[in-house]
């Protein structure tokens, strides 16, 4: 229960760390406005509200002591090293810089990463080869959808189908039961759906993502999205953490640091 509620606490904080740097005048929008660069949409101000109400349901449970806001999620600065072995990897394989995003498929916060910045490091760093992105699941606790749909991703991965499957989830964070999981694979081109949907009832996924979770918390993580950004050597990413959908300048500053190494 404590390493629950020190999960819970660290996630308020960092939600309480974006909505302070949140620009007003994106929040002035109208509700049919696109956003302005780093900026949200009602909708989205709305799903992060929501967020803050489930994290503090979850505390409300059984409120967390002090000591457990010192799990709060890492500086910057904060090194990490993991082995990325066997995990599916967008760009070249051998790729000089790597970057891991841990993610949950419920958070509205990877949803506006994947819609702003991660298009900019596509293009400029994982299509020119310099970069090769890898996902780490971390389904969050009080997200009821995150953990299937983190299944459902490696069940696609199965037919070579990790990073369409994906991309569509994360783009509808929102929308993720059984149903809407189901009707996005039905999208995911040449995807045999009686197969996915086999092994997304089988659960064979369960205990790897649970270790993949586990291994996050091991390296101090305990908010969506963070970065581990090192230089590759193998298997290995040994590099430093970056918390939070930073704009597309922070990155690009951290990955030519790597490359300058």
């Amino acid at each position: 229960m404590l390493q629950s509620q020190s999960r819970a606490v660290s996630c308020f904080a960092f939600l309480l760390f974006f909505l302070l740097h949140l620009s007003a005048a994106s929040l002035a929008q109208s509700p049919a406005a696109a956003p302005a660069q780093g900026g949200i949409t009602h909708e989205q101000a709305d799903q992060i509200l929501q967020e803050l109400r489930d994290i503090h349901r979850l505390l409300a449970n059984g409120a967390a002591t002090p000591r457990a806001a010192e799990s709060a999620p890492a500086p910057a600065t904060q090194k990490g090293r993991l082995n990325i072995n066997g995990l599916p990897v967008l760009g070249r394989a051998d790729a000089p810089v790597t970057m891991i995003e841990f993610s949950d498929y419920q958070c509205p916060f990877c949803r506006a990463f994947h819609n702003g910045t991660f298009n900019d490091l596509k293009k400029n760093w994982i299509d020119t080869g310099k970069l090769r992105f890898i996902s780490w699941d971390m389904p969050l606790e009080f997200h009821s959808n995150a953990a299937h749909a983190a299944q459902a991703v490696r069940c696609a991965g199965e037919q070579n189908k990790f990073w369409e499957l994906r991309s569509l989830l994360i783009a509808n964070a929102d929308k993720l039961s059984n149903d809407d999981i189901l009707g996005y694979a039905q999208q995911v081109p040449q995807l045999d759906v009686d197969r996915f949907k086999a092994c997304v009832q089988s659960d064979k996924f369960t205990d790897a993502i649970k270790k993949s979770v586990a291994g996050a918390n091991g390296q101090g993580i305990s908010g969506t999205p963070t970065f581990l950004i090192g230089k590759s050597q193998g298997d290995i990413v040994d590099g430093s953490i970056l918390v939070g959908a930073k704009p597309y300048a922070e990155f690009d500053s951290k990955l030519s640091e790597q490359m300058s190494k």
